[in-house]
Parts: structure tokens; C-alpha cells; sequence
């Protein structure tokens, strides 16, 4: 990257975690402190659908709006400081986010070099899935961007990179690395994928969050301390050129930067311990973490390998129409209200019966509460269908005339509205041959981004081979929840829930027993005892050792997906708390 010394630690900013994240996190982070690279996510696969509906209402849209504001507010203090942007905010449209950009510059009295990324979007392809799908969009990696860079962009967009891209591309650029460097590239694919959610590395839904409000020492040494009233800072990732890299975050921003804040992140949204990418296989369970300082989290020794000869694609289809009533049962006898309460929806939807009718689960409440919000749970009824006709008026007036004719006490928690529309996500693969990785210069000239050559097999993932478990378990003593001294970041890949576990890092000299513990204790069988959603699913484990971790992956727990699924927690989001408050035995020495 021009004007910087290629030797030199790397500083790479994130903003944004998703679309929807603090406005404010641009500008917080250009005056925070030093900065090379400003980094932001905007995208997931949820995203990718609401975009597909937006340029179904307007072809000129399709990208990330509130990135636009962010820009107009701090160009001028990047271009300034000599911070480059690069960020996947151009979602379906990142040529038109560009021109937008350019806009907006005009107006301010700018002229700053903006550069795009495109190739990924393959609806109307001549591809199995292109010609009905709202979107289908390939994962595309970071060479592209470091092009644009080299080329000396100042703002780079892109549409559906990987994550990771956004930071493996400026430290590509940076350190000149060639595409057989794995190693190199395996360790920016990490760093990206730790600061690429935000403050989820900074102490945001993290599950220890008590032990950084709480003052307190590790081994003498001061606990890291967060102010619970302060919004939480965005990560910096220092990358180094031989691919290993510093976690950190501005001084004086809220949140903290700990060992264990950072392996939630990575152990965030995994499949296996092979982390397949368009540039690289990353080998997660060749991570070194440690504690480099206050808010400062060092990773190194990650190993890489050829990436696979396919793209990944994320495709979004239009599933049909979804609605859903919630009915307040309180007191006693709450089963017998619910099994009335579905027998009388039941038969008032058979006249004219949606495709799919799914209620979950009723819990008991609290016996003698003192609240009426603790006496009471809620039961929920979801119908689907293609049409948005049965899950319309049939069904909202099916729940509200029984407001009167139904079980005691008998209301809702809002009145039934109309019917929504829902995407399908499902992941499909392409051979590189089918994607034109193509970067759009400042000048308008155009390059097409060359394949890698060498590639893994990707049925030699590990999900393809039995899980290496230890020896039996031990005798263990005490029931006690899991989330005694066990650690949990959980959330979606598709249809599958995501869900890893490690042990607390507090320096306790009992930790390296209780990861043998946790490593034992985690099975398929067992994980479908913790969840028993799950008894029926394909469910998977991973061991990570050197994050003192596991890796769960519950296939089809989310079915069609997040937009589609019907669940509860629909992106199992909370699954790890669940998880976490579930009855284990434990052994009395690991307490």
C-alpha cells in the first residue's frame, strides 16, 4: 500500500459488524487513535435477502444506505489521516455505491479514488440456481481488494467477499504476499474473522461479561475492567507480515480485549477445524493465543492451506408468506389451556389450511409468583405457506375471534398482522471457471483477478471424518450447570446452528483439566441430550485444544434458515446460554 513501509505492523480498524450497527463507529474510530485501514461488514445471509428485496422495489439500490451517511460524515477526516476504507457495504450494487460515493464526495469538495469490487452476483447466470433465485452471490476473497489498493484507491466497496477479505486484502496489498503463502494468508483470515462482527470481540455477547464489569486479579495480576455504562469500543487487528497479528482496541474506548473475548470470536459461526475460504484453508486448531498486555490479545503459530477449487454461493430464494400469533397463558393448568387453545386453531384453519402450522413449546411458569409476568409463558403459532391468502385473514381472524370463546384469560401478546414474505437460504458451490473476480479501478479501467492454482479437496473437510474423542469420561460427582467454569458463543451458518464451548481463561491451575473435561464431556450423543431439539439432527464436534475449546455444529436446527425458520431463536443466537445453563456432572477437584 502506498506511503506505508511494507515491514511495518499493519493497523486495521472495523466499524461495523452488520448492517444496522452504531452509526457513530466510522467517526469513533477515525479519532480514536492511529489507523491505517478502516474495515466495515455490513453483509450476512439475512442481509443479502433484505438488499434482493430493496432492488426488487429499486434496481438502483442493493447496498448498504447507512454506509453512505458514515462516509459523508467522515471523509474528509480519512482522506486527512490518510486512512484507506475498504468494506462489503456494496452488497448487491457496489458499482452503484461507488457512483454514490463519488456523489457525495462531489458535494463535499472531495476527490477521493473509489474503487469497486464485482463478479460475485451471479443472478441470470446460466447456472442451476441463478434464474429464480432473488440473489446468488459467490464468496470472493481479497486479492481483488488489494489490487484496488495497490492501484492506490482510497475507498474500495465490494459486493459478497468473505468477511475475512476486507482485512486479508490490505495486508495483502500491504506485505506484497503472493497466493501461495498460506500461512500468511491463514493468519489475516483469522484476525479478519475476529474483529469482523465489531464489539463481539470487545466483550459484546460475551457470556463471562460479569467477570469484566466485576473488579477483581488473575493470578495477582489486575482483571481486565469494563465500564458497563460505556458503549463498547471496536477492535484493531496490528497485522504483522508474517500473517500473526495483535487483537486490540483504541485506548480509552469502552469494553475489554481479553483472551476470552477474542476465542468467542473465533469460535463464532464455524463449521469444522478447516476454515475454507477463496484464498486459503485456514487450520483453526493451529491457533496460539495469549494475553500480549492490557487489551491486547496476541495470535500466532496459524497454519494454512491450499484453498478449495469451488466458491461457496449464498442463495436466496423467495419461500413464500409467514405469520404469527402469540397467546399469553398464566396460572394453572397451562398445558391443558395450550392443548385447547391448538385444537380450537386447529379446526379453524382446516376450511382453508396453510402449508405448514408449527407451535412450540409451552413452558411451565413460576408457582406462586409474585408477578403476573411470572405466572404466565407464551405459546406461539406460526403458519407458512406459498400463497399470502391462508396465512392472511383466515388466520388472523381464527386467533381473534376466540378472544372470547377460548381458555381463561385468554390474550395475546399484539394483535395478529398481515402476512410477511420469507426467503430460503440455502449455501451452493460453483467452480471458479463460473465467477469473474473483477476489479473496477478509480480510472474505470477493469481487471480481472487470476485463480489461485493449487486447491485442497473439499470433501477432505474434517466433517467428513470421525471426530477424535479422548477416553471415557471419568466419575463425576456434581450436578451443576455447564456455564460453571464453561464459556459459550453460538449463532447461524444457514440452516445449522453454530456453537462453540471452551473453558474459562483465569489462569486457574485446574484449566487444563477441565479442558480434558469439556473435550470428554461433549459428544454428538451428548450435545443431543443438552438439545433436545436436536435428537433427531446430524450433529457434529470439533476439538480445538489450543483454545481450550469445542466446536458444535447442529445441522438443520434453523431449517430453511433464519428467514425461513420458525424457531424461537431463529439465528441461535441464545443457544449458548441455553447450553450454558444446562444440569452437567462435574467432578468436585474442578471447582
Amino acid at each position: 500500500m502506498s506511503g506505508l513501509d511494507p515491514r511495518a505492523t499493519l493497523r486495521i480498524g472495523n466499524c461495523s459488524g452488520f448492517y444496522g450497527d452504531r452509526l457513530t463507529a466510522m467517526r469513533e474510530m477515525l479519532e480514536g487513535g492511529r489507523l491505517d485501514v478502516l474495515t466495515g461488514d455490513y453483509l450476512a445471509e439475512l442481509t443479502m435477502l433484505i438488499l434482493g428485496k430493496d432492488t426488487m422495489r429499486d434496481p438502483s439500490l442493493g447496498y448498504a444506505r447507512t454506509f453512505v451517511r458514515q462516509v459523508e460524515d467522515c471523509l474528509g477526516l480519512a482522506l486527512e489521516q490518510g486512512v484507506r476504507i475498504v468494506s462489503n457495504a456494496g452488497g448487491l450494487n457496489p458499482a452503484g455505491l461507488a457512483d454514490k460515493l463519488r456523489e457525495v464526495a462531489k458535494g463535499l469538495g472531495l476527490d477521493p479514488a473509489i474503487a469497486h469490487v464485482e463478479g460475485d452476483d451471479l443472478r441470470g447466470a446460466d447456472l442451476e440456481f441463478g434464474k429464480n433465485a432473488l440473489t446468488a452471490n459467490a464468496y470472493l476473497g481479497g486479492f481483488g481488494i488489494a489490487r484496488a489498493l495497490d492501484a492506490g484507491a482510497d475507498i474500495v466497496v465490494t459486493g459478497r467477499v468473505t468477511d475475512a477479505s476486507v482485512v486479508v486484502g490490505p495486508a495483502v496489498s500491504h506485505f506484497g504476499w503472493q497466493p501461495e503463502q498460506y500461512d500468511e494468508l491463514a493468519g489475516a483470515v483469522v484476525a479478519g474473522h475476529v474483529i469482523e462482527c465489531g464489539t463481539q470481540a470487545t466483550g459484546g455477547n460475551f457470556s463471562g461479561f460479569r467477570t469484566l464489569i466485576s473488579s477483581g486479579s488473575t493470578n495477582g495480576e489486575p482483571r481486565a475492567r469494563m465500564d458497563p455504562m460505556k458503549p463498547l469500543g471496536f477492535p484493531i487487528a496490528e497485522v504483522a507480515e508474517d500473517g500473526s497479528c495483535v487483537i486490540t482496541k483504541h485506548h480509552g474506548s469502552g469494553g475489554a480485549v481479553t483472551v476470552d473475548t477474542v476465542t468467542a470470536q473465533l469460535v463464532y459461526e464455524i463449521q469444522s477445524t478447516r476454515y475454507l475460504g477463496p484464498d486459503v484453508t485456514t487450520l483453526l486448531d493451529s491457533i496460539e493465543i495469549t494475553q500480549a498486555g492490557p487489551d491486547r490479545v496476541a495470535i500466532a503459530g496459524v497454519r494454512g492451506e491450499a484453498p478449495p477449487s469451488e466458491l461457496k454461493v449464498c442463495v436466496n430464494e423467495l419461500g413464500g408468506f409467514r405469520n404469527t400469533v402469540e397467546f399469553v397463558l398464566t396460572g394453572l393448568e397451562v398445558e391443558a389451556k395450550a392443548d385447547w387453545v391448538r385444537q380450537q386453531m386447529n379446526r379453524s384453519l382446516s376450511t382453508t389450511p396453510p402449508a405448514e402450522v408449527t407451535w412450540s413449546q409451552t413452558s411451565h411458569p413460576q408457582l406462586d409468583a409474585e408477578t403476573e409476568e411470572a405466572a404466565s409463558c407464551l405459546l406461539r403459532c406460526t403458519a407458512k405457506d406459498a400463497s399470502a391468502d391462508p396465512v392472511g385473514k383466515p388466520f388472523t381472524s381464527a386467533a381473534v375471534e376466540l378472544a372470547l370463546a377460548s381458555y381463561p384469560g385468554f390474550t395475546m401478546t399484539a394483535p395478529p398482522g398481515k402476512p410477511s414474505p420469507y426467503g430460503i437460504y440455502r449455501a451452493a458451490y460453483v467452480g471458479r471457471d463460473r465467477v469473474t473476480h473483477t476489479v473496477v479501478h478509480a480510472d474505470g479501467t477493469r481487471e480481472t483477478i487470476a485463480d489461485p492454482t493449487s486447491f485442497v479437496d473439499r470433501d477432505e473437510e474434517p466433517g467428513k471424518r470421525p471426530s477424535p474423542y479422548p477416553a471415557p469420561a471419568d466419575n463425576l460427582t456434581r450436578r451443576m450447570p455447564l456455564g460453571t467454569f464453561v464459556h459459550a458463543r453460538s449463532g447461524d451458518k444457514g440452516g445449522d446452528a453454530n456453537l462453540g464451548l471452551w473453558i474459562f481463561n483465569d489462569g486457574s491451575a485446574k484449566y487444563t483439566d477441565r479442558v480434558t473435561w469439556l473435550t470428554k464431556l461433549i459428544t454428538p450423543k451428548r450435545m443431543r441430550e443438552l438439545v433436545p431439539e436436536a435428537a433427531d439432527l446430524e450433529v457434529e464436534v470439533f476439538l480445538l485444544p489450543n483454545l481450550g475449546a469445542v466446536n458444535v455444529l447442529i445441522r438443520g436446527l434453523l431449517g430453511d434458515g433464519v428467514a425461513a425458520s420458525t424457531r424461537f431463536d431463529p439465528q441461535a443466537k441464545g443457544l449458548g446460554e441455553w447450553v450454558r445453563s444446562r444440569m452437567v456432572s462435574i467432578e468436585e477437584g474442578l471447582l
